[in-house]
Order: structure tokens, then C-alpha cells, then sequence
């Protein structure tokens, strides 16, 4: 059996890394970048995507990539992760991670965020592994990568670079929300909020059945509006965190929206942006952590109490 090395990407490297994507996900995977080398190329080119690959012989085995919106930015995913099933047990996922986390301390990152699937404990099990701490759950993200009917809930996780804090406000977190905004605290720091909003104070995007709305704050008007959207429609808030969270937690918890934790602001802005979600699908789930776990079970008794889940 040949010796399994970790190595940078190269340009030649494209196909043989899109052939690893068919292999291990099929036609399922949600990211349509994977299926179109040219494409992968380009994302290399612009400096987008910064990748490793695990290399036995001649064979491309596994990749993941740091993924960067621009070649600017603080803010990095650990994204893009395909182990193929002859080489899985050797912890290549893992491995591939923990020198990409290492690469974005020297491109200058802030912060590395990962999406972990919940289809299954593996994914949670290595981010934690790798020092990510859980923020939120992101309940009905994407069409399944596995071919199921259901689409995918992610859990969100975080990890913060060379020891920059990103805080949340200080305030008395609400008592439903309380352990995980303490630990979040504890992490990640708190204090003066430094954000800087960018762009349109309301933002909407539509990606699939999801509606995307982000928000830099709420007030009465909005709220309202936000409340005649139609019942079936998924939306997903994300909301500035600010020292008026308890209350805005109490406004859209009151027209159905769940809270689901946190995200970290992008584009530089710094801060965090509050979830919400609304029109979510009934479903079980077994979730390696605890605090992502209990917010599952926030959202399930909702849609089991009130008349949100879709038509």
C-alpha cells in the first residue's frame, strides 16, 4: 500500500478533485462548483478557495478548502471536505483541517466557521476535535447531500484565530437562550459591540425553498411585516445581535420565529447576527452537542405546539 501524503492544490489537480466528489457524494452534493473543474480552477485562481488534498500515489483521496469570499477577508469556512470510502479511518478529514487552520492564520483570518452535516456525528465529532465551539443550528439548509427527501440541517460551528475575540454585547441573556449565550460569552468575549453594518438595513435573498432576510434591526413596522409573510414560505433571519436582543427574541418568538443561535457577521463587518427561523419541517435528531441539541428541541416543541411547520 503506497504512503498517504497531504499536499497544496495544484492546477492540475481539478478533475481528478471533481471525479472525488462524484465518487464520494454522487450527483447529490449541494454545491454545484464540484462538478465543473474549470470552475475549481477559477475559485483557486481568485484566491477564493485555498485547498489540500491527501494524496495516495497518483490518486487524489481527500480535500477540503478554505473558503474566502474575497482574498480580503478576516473570515474563512473550512468548507468543501471528501474523504474517499477506500481511505476513511485514517482521520484524513482531520488532518486536512488542522493545516488549513494553521494556513489561515498566515493569510491573516480572524475566524474559521464550519458547516457540520447532521446526517450523521462525524463532521460534529472532528470540528470539535478541531477546536471549532458550536453557535448555531441552521434547521432545513440545503437539499440533502446523502439523496434524502429531507433537506439538511447544519449545525454552525466557530473558532477564532491567533486569540481574536469577536464579543457579544453585554446584557442578561432571556432564560431560555441563557447556557448557550454564557458559554458563547465565555469563548468568544464581550463588551462594546464592534460591528459595522454594511449595506441595506433589510437584505432578502431567496437560495431554494429558503428565504434569506437580513436584518441590521427591528422595529414595529418591519415586525408587522415580517408577520403577514406567508405561513408555509422557510425563513431565516439573521438579525445584528445588539443589547436589544431579549426584546427582539420576544417579537418574533411571538409571530413564530425559533431561535437558533448565532452566526458570525461576514464581510469584515465583525459582530454576530442572531437566527431565526420559521416554516421548519418535524423532525428527530441526535446531535453530538448538547447546547445545539436542546435548540433542536426548542424548535420541535414549536412546531408540535403551534401551527408553523409547512402545509
Amino acid at each position: 500500500m503506497e504512503s498517504l501524503i497531504l499536499r497544496n492544490y495544484r492546477d492540475s489537480d481539478a478533475i481528478a478533485v471533481s471525479a472525488l466528489f462524484r465518487e464520494v457524494y454522487g450527483d447529490h452534493y449541494v454545491q454545484t462548483d464540484v462538478y465543473l473543474p474549470c470552475v475549481i480552477s477559477q475559485n483557486h485562481v481568485d484566491k477564493r478557495w485555498h485547498s489540500l488534498v491527501a494524496v495516495e500515489g497518483e490518486r487524489i483521496r481527500g480535500h477540503a478548502t478554505l473558503y474566502r469570499q474575497t482574498d480580503k477577508s478576516h473570515d474563512a469556512e473550512l468548507a468543501l471536505s471528501a474523504v474517499h470510502p477506500d481511505t476513511r479511518g485514517q482521520n484524513i478529514a482531520t488532518r486536512l483541517g488542522e493545516q488549513l487552520l494553521t494556513h489561515a492564520q498566515a493569510l491573516g483570518c480572524r475566524s474559521v466557521s464550519i458547516k457540520q452535516v447532521t446526517q450523521h456525528p462525524y463532521t460534529q465529532r472532528m470540528a470539535i476535535n478541531l477546536g471549532f465551539h458550536n453557535t448555531g443550528l441552521l434547521p432545513d439548509y440545503v437539499r440533502s447531500p446523502f439523496g434524502c427527501k429531507k433537506p439538511e440541517s447544519i449545525v454552525l460551528g466557530v473558532r477564532a484565530i491567533d486569540g481574536y475575540q469577536r464579543p457579544l454585547p453585554e446584557q442578561p441573556w432571556p432564560a431560555s437562550c441563557r447556557p448557550l449565550m454564557e458559554r458563547l460569552t465565555k469563548v468568544f468575549g464581550s463588551g462594546a459591540n464592534e460591528s459595522h453594518w454594511r449595506g441595506a438595513a433589510v437584505q432578502v435573498e431567496q437560495h431554494g425553498h429558503r428565504h434569506d432576510v437580513m436584518l441590521e434591526k427591528l422595529d414595529p413596522e418591519l415586525l408587522n411585516q415580517l408577520r403577514t409573510l406567508p405561513r408555509h414560505w422557510l425563513i431565516s433571519i439573521r438579525l445584528q445581535l445588539s443589547c436589544h436582543f431579549a426584546a427582539d427574541l420576544h417579537s418574533l418568538n411571538a409571530i413564530g420565529f425559533a431561535f437558533t443561535g448565532l452566526a458570525p457577521a461576514q464581510n469584515n463587518r465583525g459582530g454576530w447576527l442572531a437566527l431565526f427561523h420559521r416554516g421548519y419541517s418535524a423532525r428527530k435528531l441526535t446531535l453530538h452537542c448538547t447546547h445545539m441539541q436542546s435548540l433542536h428541541d426548542q424548535v420541535q416543541r414549536q412546531v408540535a405546539s403551534r401551527d408553523f411547520s409547512p402545509v
